[in-house]
C-alpha cells in the first residue's frame, strides 16, 4: 500500500514492518556504527541520522560496512536539513546526493521532507524515487494543527509512506493526531505522532490507531526529537508490540508527571498477570484537557495526582466512601457508558505498611502535615483505632482537619510531653526539587517508627536523620507500591502482584540514585 502508487521498485520491505525504528545518531561515523552494532539484534529496524555527521558523505564507508555485516537489518537513511528541524547545513542537491548513495549502498528507505521534495527538479525527484522506499515527511516543532492540508499538500508527490509528526501542547493534541491516522490509515500508509512530554500518549498509541512504526532513541540522552522514548521503554515497560484494538488504556495524570514510577510499577503489574493493558503518563496542564482526553481515547482508568485530587472530584459520577470523607480521589475508572467513578487508594498506601508491623487500635501516631496526603492518613488511621495527632504549619488546617476526623491538633511546644509509636511526614518536604523546611528537628524525631511518604528520592533527608537517631524507618516507596497495588486490583479483579511491582520501583529508584550519585556535583545536568 503505497502512499501514492508508483512503477518504481524499491528495496524489498517485509509485508509488515517492526513497530519500532530506532533513530541512531552520533557525531562521528565511528560511534554511530558502533551504536547500531549493539542495538540491531535486539532492533534490527534502524534510521541512521546522517545530518548528525559533520560531513555526513564521509560516514557512507561505514554504513556500508554495518549493511554487509548485518543483512538481516531495514534501515531509513535520513539527512535531514537544519532549515527543517535536523543538522544537514549543506544544500538540497547534497542531501538528495548522500541519500541516494545511501541507498545504492542498502539502505532500504530514505526519509525526505516534504519541504525539500517542494524544491527538487523532477528529474532529481525520479532519482530518488528509483532509489529506495520513500519517507516523505513533515514535521510541526510548534503544534498541532492543520493535519488535512499538510496531508494534501504531501499527497501531491509520489511516496511510499507519508509521515507527519507534529508537537502536542496539549493532552488532546494525541486524540487528534491518532483521530487523523484513524481516518486515512486505511487508504495510504502513513507515520504519525506527536513530540514533546504531552505526547508520549501517541508514542506508544499511534501503532494501534494507524501508524506504521513509531521512533525511538537507542538509549536514554540520545533521543533525536523531543519526547523521544527508549526502545527498551517501548518494549518491556509499554509492551509495545502487544499493544492492539483490545488494549485498555489506563495512565496517571497530573503537572508535572514526568518522574513518576507509575508507568513502571503498573505496567510491570499488567505484563506479570497478563492483562492486555497499558499505562500511560500524562501531562494534563488543565483539566478541561485530562476530561476531553478521557472521552476521547477512551482511557479505561486514571492515577491522580497533583495538583488534580481535590479538582476531578467534581467529575466524578460516584465516589468510594474514602474520597466523599478525604475531599480527594487518586484513583477513577471509566465505565462503559462513559461515567466516572473515583477512589481513594491512599489510604490503603498507608494502613497496609503499618499493619504489617503494628497493631493500629490505640496506636499513638503523630502526622505532619494537613494536605491531602495527611487527610488520607488521618482518616485512614482513625478508622482503624489509632490515636492520631496533627502538626501543621498552618495551624488552621490542622485544627480543621482534626475536628473533621476527630482527632487532636497540636503544636511544637506540646511535643516534648507527648509520645508516639509512630511519626508520618505526610508534607512534600524532602521530595526532589521541593525546597520547603522540614517539619521536624533530628532531636524532634521521637517515636518507634517512622514513615515517610516521599518516594523520590528513595532516601530522604528526614529518613536519614530518622535512623541516626534508630528509629525503624518505612520508605516511601511502600506507600507507592501498595495504593498502586489498590489500583490494579481495582481496575483488574486481580490480586496485585506486590513482589513484581515493589521489585521494579526499588530498581528504578537504585537507578536514579546512582544516576544523580554520577552526575557532577550530585546535579541534574
Amino acid at each position: 500500500m503505497n502512499g501514492t502508487s508508483s512503477s518504481y521498485a524499491p528495496r524489498f520491505l517485509p509485508a509488515r514492518l517492526p513497530r519500532v525504528c530506532v533513530a541512531i545518531a552520533a557525531s562521528n561515523p565511528v560511534d554511530m556504527v558502533q551504536k547500531a552494532d549493539l542495538i540491531v539484534r535486539d532492533n534490527p529496524f534502524i534510521e541512521f541520522r546522517l545530518d548528525y555527521l559533520a560531513k555526513p558523505a564521509l560516514g557512507l564507508a561505514k554504513l556500508k560496512t554495518f549493511i554487509e555485516f548485518h543483512p538481516e537489518a531495514l534501515i531509513v537513511a535520513t539527512c535531514r536539513r537544519a532549515a527543517n528541524g535536523g543538522k544537514f547545513k549543506g544544500t538540497v542537491a547534497a542531501e538528495i546526493d548522500v541519500l541516494v548513495k545511501a541507498a545504492n549502498l542498502g539502505c532500504h528507505l530514505v526519509d525526505v521532507e516534504l519541504e525539500t521534495a517542494a524544491q527538487l527538479k523532477p528529474a532529481d525527484f525520479t532519482r530518488l524515487r528509483r532509489s529506495a522506499n520513500l519517507i516523505l515527511s513533515y514535521h510541526d516543532f510548534r503544534g498541532t494543527k492543520k493535519l488535512e492540508e499538510t496531508f494534501a499538500r504531501i499527497k501531491e508527490f509520489p511516496s511510499d509512506f507519508i509521515k507527519i509528526v507534529t508537537t502536542a501542547n496539549s493532552l488532546y493534541d494525541n486524540v487528534v493526531m491518532m483521530k487523523f491516522l484513524e481516518k486515512y490509515s486505511h487508504t495510504h500508509s502513513l507515520i504519525g505522532l506527536c513530540m514533546g512530554e504531552q505526547g508520549v500518549i501517541s508514542r506508544v498509541l499511534s501503532v494501534r490507531a494507524g501508524s506504521q512504526f513509531t521512533f525511538a532513541a537507542a538509549n536514554p540522552g540520545e533521543e533525536t526529537a523531543p519526547g523521544q522514548l527508549t526502545a527498551r521503554a517501548l518494549r518491556d515497560t509499554y509492551r509495545i508490540d502487544q499493544v492492539d484494538a483490545a488494549t485498555r488504556v489506563y495512565g496517571v495524570a497530573g503537572d508535572p508527571v514526568a518522574q513518576s514510577l507509575s508507568p513502571v510499577m503498573l505496567n510491570a503489574g499488567f505484563r506479570r498477570e497478563n492483562v492486555n493493558a497499558v499505562y500511560l503518563a500524562l501531562h494534563a496542564k488543565s483539566m478541561e484537557d485530562l476530561m476531553a482526553c478521557v472521552q476521547d481515547i477512551p482511557i479505561a482508568g486514571l492515577s491522580i495526582t497533583m495538583p488534580y485530587k481535590e479538582q476531578i472530584v467534581k467529575e466524578l459520577d460516584k465516589s468510594d466512601p474514602w474520597t466523599t470523607k478525604i475531599g480527594a480521589c487518586n484513583t477513577t475508572v471509566r465505565s462503559q457508558d462513559g461515567k466516572l467513578y473515583g477512589f481513594n487508594t491512599d489510604v490503603n498506601g498507608v494502613v497496609r505498611p503499618l499493619e504489617l508491623r503494628i497493631r493500629l487500635q490505640g496506636a499513638r501516631i503523630l502526622v505532619l502535615g494537613a494536605g491531602g496526603a495527611a487527610r488520607a492518613a488521618v482518616f485512614g488511621l482513625k478508622e482503624r483505632g489509632a490515636e492520631v495527632s496533627i502538626l501543621s504549619r498552618t495551624a488552621a488546617a490542622a485544627q480543621k482537619l482534626a475536628k473533621q476526623a476527630r482527632a487532636k491538633a497540636i503544636n511544637k511546644t506540646m511535643l516534648k510531653k507527648l509520645e508516639f509509636d509512630v511519626i508520618i511526614n505526610a508534607t512534600p518536604a524532602g521530595m526532589e526539587g521541593n525546597r520547603d523546611p522540614l517539619p521536624l528537628s533530628e532531636q524532634e524525631l521521637k517515636a518507634k517508627y517512622f514513615f515517610e511518604m516521599v518516594y523520590t528520592p528513595a532516601e530522604t533527608k528526614m529518613m536519614k536523620m530518622a535512623r541516626a537517631r534508630g528509629m525503624h524507618v518505612i520508605p516511601g516507596s511502600e506507600m507507592f507500591v501498595q495504593q498502586g497495588a489498590r489500583q490494579f486490583e481495582i481496575w483488574t479483579g486481580k490480586p496485585a502482584p506486590l513482589i513484581d511491582m515493589q521489585r521494579v520501583v526499588d530498581h528504578a529508584l537504585a537507578q536514579q540514585a546512582a544516576a544523580k550519585a554520577a552526575e557532577p556535583n550530585g546535579k541534574k545536568k
